[in-house]
């Protein structure tokens, strides 16, 4: 916990060949534009690969504004690894 509390997400923790999309998904949910099902790989701090699914959505205050990101992020590692065999 102590290692990833208060550390930007897309810079310390995802690859740098997917730090763009993954920033552009957060992005998007910020200006108001929900993503689902976005994959991309994320590393343990072992180094072992873990395919993640992503979902993004924006949070909204009772007037309609964003006021966040809600994130929900699912490892999918062993369904990749059983529908590629």
């Amino acid at each position: 916990k102590e290692e990833t509390i208060g550390k930007h997400l897309v810079s310390n923790f995802i690859t740098e060949e997917f730090r763009d999309s993954v920033q552009s998904v957060l992005e998007a949910a910020l200006s108001g534009k929900d993503t689902a099902n976005f994959e991309f790989p994320l590393f343990t701090k072992h180094g072992k690969r873990k395919e993640i699914l992503l979902n993004a959505t924006a949070r909204r205050g009772p007037d309609g504004e964003v006021t966040g990101v809600i994130g929900v992020g699912q490892d999918i590692t062993r369904i990749r690894e059983i529908t590629s065999e």
